[in-house]
């Protein structure tokens, strides 16, 4: 069998005989980061080798629904037209709590011209890392994901609350770092981790983070659309795994009030790929104008990119002081109170670490996101600020404050419309109104709390 990075389709059928799979889960990332597609019989997948569904499945917003009217259309035929779906055979996984042997297989999305869809999540992703590749250089990065696991909760109106670990007791203290607070959760991570070990994916450290109930793990770094392939896979397993072992985990970028919020660090470096070498650093092992360039192109576009790394009204509860996250664009060695963080490293493992993504982030977004903004840094051979060697917290806010603001930035910077593509966009600001509209029309507890008798 090839090296799966390789893998064709008559690899793939090699590989569905050789684990006798009889269903295949055809699956397509969605804006969202979820799941859509269809389920068939591996005679019917063999037969296909794709799928067709309507244009606008991908893009949709976070409650199922789509614009009425506007730009939206200018990008998504009104006729509700079909795209055609081809599976990508490098990212077949078995799906290891189903009864049946299940293959997962995700999808690109094309036009019936055989071109890919502009708004589609990988095409997007695929479309920065082209822009790298041009230039000779491969994009590498590392994500680490934080998310929280709650007791089940089937009620909107009930604040969430950390799970009953195996004390009997739930969490209700802060526990950072603590390997008897993960000890409390160990049927459920191990499944988690033989869940992984089974579907391939490189997970490496798991950790107690800072909030009650609240996880992270790391991935070995990797070229950018596989990782984000993980993620996407990792988000549906620990979400299942959790619900088999009666609880919930979220990606929500701020679940509880007075807990700190979720974030995805991602972690990138740049290699040369005619020598393998890191650009960031000189021969000399000194930072290099290409790293200082890349931070700079962090700096200035990332406060019009937030809307793609924090993509709900939620999100921007997280962004704020109290919750352990960036409020700024700052950028200091091995300094977590700025928004871009350079670790302490060997010259070869010269890295970035972009702390202003939210778990609740689509990880394809994400990706396409931190890159888009280093590679303009390095285009435009943008300068960085000084280095903050101190708080960034008593910094000013530098970063949109609502999801309103954030979307606004955005449609005003055009040099992120050239990258990531005008259609990706438009789709992706129409469906983003659209939900911050809907959230418009919830009335709050603190509203009524405040305002009831006191206005």
């Amino acid at each position: 069998m090839n090296d799966k990075k390789t893998m064709n389709f008559n690899d793939l059928e090699q590989w569905l005989n050789e684990r006798r799979v009889t269903e295949v889960e055809c699956l397509v990332p969605d804006l969202t980061g979820v799941a859509r597609g269809k389920i068939l019989p591996r005679a019917k997948f063999t037969e296909d080798r794709g799928m067709r569904l309507p244009q606008a499945i991908v893009a949709m917003g976070v409650t199922g629904e789509f614009p009425e009217s506007g730009p939206y259309y200018d990008v998504i035929d009104p006729t509700d037209k079909d795209m055609q779906l081809r599976p990508d055979p490098t990212t077949v996984r078995i799906v290891p709590w189903a009864t049946d042997p299940t293959a997962q297989v995700i999808h690109d999305c094309f036009d019936h011209q055989g071109n890919l869809v502009p708004y589609a999540p990988r095409t997007v992703l695929r479309r920065v890392c082209d822009l790298f590749a041009a230039q000779g250089l491969q994009p590498i990065v590392a994500p680490e994901l934080e998310f929280y696991l709650t007791a089940r909760n089937t009620d909107p109106n009930t604040l969430l609350r950390a799970p009953v670990g195996r004390s009997g007791r739930s969490e209700t203290s802060r526990q950072a770092y603590s390997i008897d607070a993960v000890n409390e959760f160990d049927p459920l991570f191990e499944e988690i981790y033989d869940f992984c070990d089974k579907m391939e994916l490189n997970v490496d450290t798991l950790i107690h983070e800072v909030g009650a109930g609240q996880m992270e793990i790391n991935f070995f770094h990797a070229e950018p659309l596989g990782l984000a392939d993980e993620v996407f896979f990792f988000k549906r397993t620990v979400r299942e795994s959790a619900l088999r072992h009666d609880m919930y985990a979220t990606f929500m970028a701020k679940p509880i009030a007075g807990e700190p919020g979720s974030a995805m660090h991602v972690h990138q470096s740049l290699l040369d790929v005619a020598t393998g070498k890191n650009v960031f650093s000189n021969e000399d092992g000194t930072p290099s104008e290409t790293f200082m360039h890349y931070i700079g192109g962090l700096q200035r576009y990332i406060p019009a990119a937030m809307v793609l790394v924090a993509p709900y009204v939620n999100s921007y509860r997280r962004l704020s002081r109290n919750s352990a996250a960036p409020i700024n664009i700052e950028w200091g060695y091995d300094n977590r109170t700025v928004g871009i963080r350079s670790p302490i490293s060997s010259p070869q493992a010269r890295r970035v670490e972009n702390r202003v993504i939210g778990a609740d982030a689509n990880p394809y977004v994400a990706m396409a996101m931190t890159l888009a903004c280093g590679y303009l840094g390095i285009k435009n051979k943008i300068k960085p600020k000084p280095e903050m060697k101190g708080d960034a917290y008593l910094a000013p806010y530098s970063l949109p404050r609502s999801l309103g603001e954030a979307l606004d930035w955005l449609r005003r910077e055009s040099d992120l419309h050239e990258v990531l593509g005008k259609e990706f966009i438009t789709v992706y600001s129409e469906i983003k109104e659209l939900e911050f509209d809907e959230f418009m029309k919830v009335i709050s507890p603190w509203e009524r709390e405040h305002l009831l008798l006191h206005v």
